[in-house]
């Protein structure tokens, strides 16, 4: 291993490094966590990242000289410790817009993500941040409808919503499944959904699960008075087979399409959001494949930076982590990305992992999806992190209850109500979450079950992906 690091004939340094650099608005900003090789100063490091992220390459170019490289170039203008860790440190980089296609964050990210991760100099390197001018964020679709809209359309305000995946995910045969999609929506859940893999395998034709499942909405909307829904997983192998499969859900009567927005690609995801604005269809969105990118704590790009990512793309449901369930999740990130896909302009904050302000304009907000692990017992919880502005979405913590699915709706519903009254009475839900619970389930029995069914389920394992701010 060489004492010494050049890359080339030149150092990266000499020109992407620049400690005074005055930060434009129009600039799109970053900030990596950097490991870098033994022998490889910071400085270098930083530096290479932006060179190879931009306009850089090993060696001097002669083609340097047919452009304004001062001007396109990438800037690693700070340098800071990473709290609890000794070997890495967080790289801050300035881009300037005219790098970048307006309204495309897939040649955004091809810069920012694309060649860079397999640069030899560093040995691990995270994006964990990303800060998109004003300018970029209004070139962008953004939410197909939005928040307000959504409830308008539903005629639902002043609580969360609340959901249902099918279980078992894979394997019912679409009458079944029809069957337990009525289930769920007569005992008062407002909407169910496809799990992430339902496309459309042997046991279950997509189009013949999309019949029995608007077949099972328009039952229970006649039978409850409520608008109800189910998300048509449309994610498919082509983009002409995802348009065919929504152009069914839509001609059938369905209110809400489904996307698989990483493994389906954000190309792909954003013409899809675009076609659901233009039809008047309200878009789920799943972050399958999420963990593959984000969890690791030195390597990836932190979630965050992917809901920043979907929020232009588009889509109006978000998953997003519970805090409280089976998947991970750290309480402070999740509040922070969960604020950037709700609020108009989000503050830089530490605590919650946030390293830049973000103003998203005009553009509207979109509903955090809270699933995976979560039942009633976590009811108070989850009214207290998500708010009225999101989805609470039971799985086995509807389809498990001993009655059915049904009663485990009707439990859900009735323990979301006693939490959300409690609130309003200005009573702190988490600390007397249970006393709420028990004196609800007083008077429903679906409920009363169901807190004894699942008393003793817990996930309580340590957060892999902690803040770093929580290391010291």
């Amino acid at each position: 291993m060489a004492k010494t690091y050049k890359a080339g004939v030149k150092e990266y340094r000499e020109t992407y490094w620049e400690p005074n650099y005055s930060v434009r608005e129009s600039d799109v900003l970053a900030v990596f966590k950097i490991v870098p090789q033994p022998g490889v100063p910071r400085e270098e490091a930083a530096a290479a990242v932006a060179a190879e992220s931009s306009t850089g390459t090993w060696t001097t170019v002669w083609t340097d000289l047919l452009t304004d490289l001062d001007y396109y170039k990438g800037r690693a203008y700070a340098i800071e410790d990473v709290p609890g860790d000794d070997e890495a440190f967080y790289a801050f980089i300035a881009y300037p817009m005219g790098l970048f296609e307006e309204g495309s964050v897939v040649n955004v990210f091809t810069s920012l993500v694309g060649n860079v991760f397999g640069f030899k100099a560093v040995r691990s390197l995270r994006l964990e941040d990303v800060r998109f001018p004003l300018w970029f964020v209004m070139t962008n679709p953004g939410p197909p409808h939005g928040i307000y809209v959504e409830r308008d359309l539903l005629n639902k305000y002043g609580r969360p919503l609340l959901g249902c995946t099918i279980k078992p995910k894979l394997g019912l045969s679409a009458k079944n499944y029809g069957r337990a999609v009525y289930e769920c929506l007569r005992g008062g859940l407002d909407f169910t959904k496809d799990d992430e893999n339902v496309n459309s395998q042997p046991f279950m034709r997509w189009r013949d699960r999309f019949l029995f499942c608007q077949e099972a909405i328009d039952k229970s909307e006649a039978e409850t008075g409520e608008k109800k829904g189910h998300y048509m997983n449309c994610t498919a192998p082509t983009m002409e087979e995802v348009y065919k499969r929504a152009e069914f859900a839509k001609e059938i009567g369905s209110k809400i399409v489904m996307s698989d927005y990483l493994t389906l690609g954000w190309a792909a995801h954003t013409s899809l959001s675009k076609w659901c604005r233009d039809n008047g269809l309200l878009l789920h969105v799943h972050r399958a494949m999420h963990a593959v990118i984000d969890r690791n704590p030195r390597h990836g790009i932190n979630f965050r930076v992917l809901t920043k990512l979907l929020r232009l793309i588009g889509g109006d449901h978000l998953h997003s982590g519970t805090v409280v369930g089976k998947l991970e999740g750290d309480r402070e990130a999740t509040l922070g990305w969960i604020g950037m896909m709700r609020e108009r302009y989000t503050k830089e904050d530490r605590a919650k992992g946030i390293f830049f302000d973000q103003d998203w304009g005009q553009m509207p907000g979109l509903l955090p999806v809270a699933s995976g692990g979560i039942h009633v017992w976590h009811m108070p919880a989850l009214v207290a992190i998500f708010g009225d502005d999101s989805v609470l979405q039971f799985g086995g913590g509807t389809l498990g209850h001993p009655w059915g699915n049904a009663a485990g709706a009707a439990a859900n519903r009735v323990a979301l109500e006693a939490c959300v009254q409690a609130r309003n009475e200005g009573r702190h839900l988490e600390r007397e979450g249970r006393d709420i619970l028990i004196k609800a389930a007083q008077h429903s029995p679906e409920l009363k079950i169901a807190m004894e069914t699942w008393k003793e389920i817990k996930f309580e394992f340590d957060t892999v992906d902690k803040l770093d701010v929580a290391h010291r």
